[in-house]
């Protein structure tokens, strides 16, 4: 199993899959078992369990602070 990928708050990702309203970026805002991320384009609030994020995330485009 891959260790798992660094993710910090403010991170900017873009996902495999796009977003019903035709976003594709998102700003984590949460944390823990549970990855917390908001739709750039509506702003709308997901929750996604950490293996499955890590499975859909494409590439990082911005990062967050890592404190």
């Amino acid at each position: 199993m891959p260790p798992p990928i660094e993710i910090y708050i403010g991170d900017i990702v873009q996902l495999r899959k796009i977003h019903p309203c035709g976003g594709d970026t998102w700003r984590v805002v949460r944390l823990g078992a549970e990855i917390g991320m908001r739709c750039l384009t509506c702003e709308r609030k997901v929750m996604l369990p950490r293996a499955e994020f890590e499975r859909r995330v494409k590439r990082f485009i911005e990062r967050g602070s890592q404190s």
